[in-house]
């Protein structure tokens, strides 16, 4: 009773400290988080679509980054292949066991479960746009994956009516094992053991160890100044991140960093024109990468779905007709220049298309 009474008078404390802080979620609130389905699908909506339809919506929203035929070109890992006829009976697919001359393992090699297949493609499908999927939409793009690895006819429907039938067909759906030391111990079949066995070395071990983040220069204000935008809640306050880094967290960071990312703030507001103009050209357009989920595809200096900003600046530097050549190519989208991955066609407008242009073909610096 002591502890009920001190956990209780803590708990006024507390609701005392925070008096007015927030609110009762709404039951419509809940209903749009609460979307997750169960491994024994419960939490599945209503709903159903085609391998027809899926195949329509597959083309126009996943294939650009999945293949048409879920092969996932160079970047993802393949959706389909890997499974049999032979496996799709027993449960249990071969291609996974030790000795197998499977060069790579597909999605639907590993999974158990069409539930998570389902929840995965509804809540973070399209990359770029995800939960803008219908719920048929989900039901269809579902059945055209399942069709893509012989699961499922080309003239099947799926449904909330019939999803547990077709997954008694999941190739995998037998291949899930707690026989591990994964779970805590052997309540569910594990075992205490652990998978690997070792022994640390723990001599002339550092006393301690500080793992820090930090934001790069170029990145620190782009998005306003954090520290306006944080809650008084917890303790973490955010920084005023509209002026450069302070110098003792600047000297703290990695030594192979660049001397430009190193540099203490006096340094960096005396650098040459040229890269302070380029570091406020990239400023300006970066809310527009972002805007347009650019930055999904393409990464600073390194290769991600598509070529760097870097490469693409470098490969057409010097171009007479740079600007406008690059403009077309971003709103018309393409294939070929860099590869098998399609890049599709940008809802940008014309000035919107022109100014990220102009960045890449003059006033880009990495």
């Amino acid at each position: 009773m002591a502890f009920i009474a001190v956990a209780a008078h803590a708990q006024v404390k507390v609701t005392d400290r925070y008096a007015g802080l927030g609110r009762t979620a709404t039951p419509a609130e809940i209903k749009a988080w609460d979307i997750d389905v169960r491994p024994d699908f419960k939490g599945l909506p209503k709903g159903q679509g085609s391998v027809r339809q899926g195949e329509v919506v597959w083309e126009g929203k996943c294939a650009s980054c999945h293949g048409s035929f879920g092969e996932s070109s160079e970047i993802f890992t393949p959706i389909a292949g890997g499974t049999t006829a032979e496996d799709i009976k027993t449960g249990r697919v071969d291609s996974l066991l030790p000795g197998a001359n499977q060069p790579q393992r597909t999605a639907l090699m590993k999974m158990a479960t069409l539930s998570t297949l389902w929840d995965y493609i509804n809540r973070a499908m399209p990359w770029n746009m995800p939960k803008s999927l219908s719920t048929d939409e989900v039901y269809a793009v579902t059945a055209y994956i399942l069709n893509l690895g012989s699961i499922v006819p080309a003239e099947f429907t799926l449904s909330d009516t019939n999803i547990r039938e077709v997954q008694e067909r999941l190739p995998n759906r037998k291949g899930t094992t707690t026989a591990h030391a994964m779970w805590p111990g052997p309540e569910f079949g594990g075992t205490v053991k652990p998978d690997v066995q070792g022994s640390a070395c723990m001599r002339d071990c550092r006393k301690e160890v500080v793992v820090k983040s930090f934001l790069p220069d170029y990145a620190r204000n782009a998005h306003g100044k954090l520290a306006d935008q944080m809650r008084l809640v917890g303790s973490t306050r955010g920084a005023d991140t509209s002026r450069p880094a302070p110098e003792a967290f600047v000297s703290e960071r990695p030594a192979a960093l660049s001397v430009k990312a190193q540099a203490a703030p006096e340094k960096v507001a005396s650098a040459a024109p040229s890269q302070n103009a380029a570091g406020a050209a990239r400023a300006a357009v970066m809310p527009l990468l972002q805007k347009n989920a650019c930055v999904g595809c393409h990464a600073m200096d390194s290769k991600l779905v598509g070529p760097s900003f870097k490469d693409v600046a470098g490969k057409y530097k010097g171009r007479a007709d740079a600007v406008n050549y690059l403009a077309g190519k971003i709103r018309s989208g393409g294939q070929g220049v860099w590869g098998n991955m399609p890049m599709p066609p940008q809802t940008l407008s014309d000035a919107e298309a022109a100014q990220l242009a102009q960045w890449l073909a003059r006033d880009f610096a990495p």
